[in-house]
């Protein structure tokens, strides 16, 4: 309990200021700090983010940013991709998803930096039209990722949202959040469908630690300096993508592999 709850305001602050990454965080954090194996932690992972998601998009849904057309349209691909996923994760061992993992981190780090140093503007601009081929492919890569790592795949969606498809970034946060939950969801039917059983108690603590920072997050998101959130953000997750191929090439792994 005393680990859990302060890493999930951790988790859930990075979700509601960012506008996802937070299973970045969630799925080290499960296997390293609390001592859950690496395939439950994927599913425990799935059940912290979405709910963060909710509770941030519900704050922000309020204030009418999130673009709900954009949002389902990403969503319908995104679920169908994470079947696929899950379906991946039950093949491979601990060892090989934390592997993997390491790349998808890096390419979150990058892309979070990238957007962090292109957000100039501060306006907020009508939601644009859908380009569908684009919010369709977005959307299967998505789901494909949540279902295989966990994760609920904000790091690529608000990039996407605001570099590709001209998004502005208050909207691209809040549509994104939309996303993850109902991705989320869907992975998690999947995964609890192929029989994952995630330490329940471990999961309630960070996962409503992680919905507290997540409230917090979005209500103070406006007041704080994106750029250097975001870069902040990149950096920890390249620390933690390193520590993790270290860790699973030279000192043997995480626990339970």
């Amino acid at each position: 309990m005393l680990v859990a709850i302060p890493l999930g305001l951790v988790i859930g602050l990075v979700v509601g200021t960012v506008g996802g990454g937070g299973a970045i965080l969630a799925l080290p954090v499960l296997v390293y700090a609390l001592g859950e194996p690496v395939g439950p932690a994927s599913t425990a992972s799935l059940i912290v983010v979405a709910l963060a998601a909710a509770v941030g998009a519900g704050s922000l849904a309020r204030g009418g940013h999130v673009c709900w057309r954009m949002a389902l349209t990403f969503s319908a691909p995104a679920a169908l991709g994470s079947l696929a996923g899950t379906v991946a994760n039950a093949q491979v061992s601990g060892p090989v998803l934390t592997l993997a993992f390491v790349p998808v981190m890096l390419l979150a780090a990058g892309a979070t930096w990238y957007k962090a140093g292109s957000d100039h503007e501060t306006g907020e601009r009508e939601c644009p039209v859908i380009d569908r081929t684009r919010v369709l492919v977005a959307g299967l890569v998505v789901g494909i990722l949540t279902g295989f790592f966990g994760v609920g795949g904000g790091f690529l969606i608000v990039p996407v949202l605001t570099l590709s498809l001209g998004v502005s970034p208050r909207r691209a946060v809040a549509t994104s959040l939309v996303v993850i939950f109902l991705t989320g969801v869907a992975a998690l039917a999947s995964h609890l469908a192929t029989g994952a059983a995630p330490t329940l108690g471990i999961t309630a603590l960070l996962a409503g630690g992680t919905a507290a920072g997540a409230l917090f997050g979005s209500l103070i998101a406006e007041r704080l300096p994106q750029r250097a959130v975001g870069r902040s953000f990149a950096v920890v997750v390249t620390l933690v993508a390193l520590f993790l191929a270290i860790d699973t090439l030279v000192l043997g792994g995480p626990p339970g592999s």
